[in-house]
């Protein structure tokens, strides 16, 4: 009964759900394309053995890219299926595995009714379904149950404030979790929060994250952005949400910064415009990498605004010291892993519960701060500017924290491997 009020409320909600589509794809044109996909309408064919890995926005896909290459050399035979929920998800899904033709298939994954996902499952026939992280849908997971799909949910990861959320649905969502095939989990809190949900066949592999190999290309493109910026001190603040950008700048522009520059990088490529008028309005001088010349950067430019995509990596490696946004407001926290990969100093707000055992794993290492606030924040990164020593020093322990939690690839292969059988 829960399932059927939840599917007629998804049915109710449609026309809301498509005029928010619509007007996302005011900014953002790729929520007007492929529209079909989202209700369960394919034209594309895949003429190989099915496994289909479900990565629902940017930091899901990226995730998602050492399980993608090691299957593929696990299962020749097999084409990846790749679904989104986002545009962004689905760019940088292109970005990372066009590179492997017809054997990575992308579209959208349907609203969650037992028609649209039907649909799907019976156009594409996957073998196996692999969910990233939380993405759990109780239509999706009956019709996987009525398609005898398997479904392995990994690289897993569940809050305390997301159990309890679950937890007040126990006929809707504890039917979904009892369906899985089996879990990956990244850590042992998330395992146990996973097993008092009722999730069955529960493993700890690690977090997929660490396994992301910084790309060549985007080292070498970071490189080239550090040699137009000069030598200049560079702090980053890296993939920031709505509301963080302002606390940020005001700090940065209250003190005395000399000579260094702030690269600023919104998560959102939409409120990229948003974020150089919120610059402007400071009075602070500005350039966007989306139009920077191919000559050294201005010595009068303050703040330089990533306004691109899929070039985090290059990020960076052309900074100093790098804050991880989505943490000075409570979002969570962003992926800090890239900026240990990278061997950077790491700085963190007070919110990380998305990334809550590799923040405080991170800052257990000597790779990582946490501060109070957007001031305290540029304080600490002003002090690490003025100290390459201890820059240095953050930077190898950082680089060290990464390398050490390699692994979740291979053990999470292992894992899949009977679901196979």
């Amino acid at each position: 009964m829960a399932r059927l009020l939840y599917s007629v409320a998804w049915w109710l909600a449609l026309p809301l759900v498509l005029a928010r589509l619509w007007w996302r794809g005011r900014r953002e044109p790729g929520y007007r394309q492929h529209l079909g996909e989202r209700f369960g309408i394919y034209r594309q064919r895949i003429n190989a053995p099915v496994i289909w890995v479900h990565a629902v926005s940017v930091g899901e896909t990226r995730a998602a890219e050492p399980l993608v290459n090691a299957l593929l050399a696990a299962w020749p035979d097999h084409a990846i299926l790749l679904t989104h929920m986002t545009a962004t998800g689905r760019a940088t899904g292109a970005s990372l595995f066009g590179r492997h033709g017809g054997r990575v298939v992308q579209s959208f994954l349907p609203y969650d009714t037992g028609l649209m996902v039907g649909r799907f499952l019976r156009h594409f026939r996957p073998r196996l379904c692999i969910l990233m992280e939380t993405e759990v849908w109780p239509n999706l997971m009956a019709q996987c149950a009525r398609h005898a799909v398997p479904v392995a949910l990994v690289n897993a990861r569940l809050s305390e404030r997301s159990l309890a959320k679950a937890r007040r649905l126990p006929g809707l969502m504890g039917e979904a979790a009892a369906g899985m095939a089996c879990v990956a989990a990244q850590t042992d809190a998330d395992a146990d929060r996973l097993r008092r949900f009722g999730t069955p066949n529960v493993h700890v592999t690690g977090n997929l994250k660490f396994d992301v190999e910084p790309p060549a290309a985007m080292l070498a493109a970071g490189a080239a952005l550090r040699t137009r910026i000069g030598e200049r001190p560079v702090f980053l603040c890296a993939s920031t949400r709505e509301g963080e950008e302002v606390l940020l700048l005001d700090a940065w522009r209250a003190r005395d910064r000399g000579t260094s520059l702030l690269l600023l990088v919104p998560r959102h490529p939409q409120r990229f415009d948003e974020v150089a008028q919120e610059v402007a309005a400071r009075g602070l001088r500005m350039a966007r990498r989306s139009t920077l010349a191919d000559a050294p950067l201005a010595p009068e430019v303050q703040v330089l605004l990533g306004d691109s995509m899929g070039e985090m990596f290059a990020y960076y490696a052309a900074s100093d010291v790098a804050h991880i946004g989505g943490s000075v407001l409570p979002f969570g926290g962003q992926n800090l892993i890239e900026a240990c990969a990278v061997g950077k100093p790491v700085l963190l707000g007070p919110h990380t519960f998305n990334f809550a055992a590799a923040s405080e794993d991170a800052i257990a290492a000597g790779a990582a701060l946490r501060l109070a606030d957007a001031q305290q924040i540029v304080d600490a990164a002003d002090r690490l500017l003025r100290s390459p020593a201890q820059r240095e020093e953050m930077g190898h322990a950082a680089a060290a924290f990464a390398q050490q939690h390699r692994g979740a690839t291979r053990r999470t292969i292992a894992l899949l491997r009977p679901l196979f059988s």
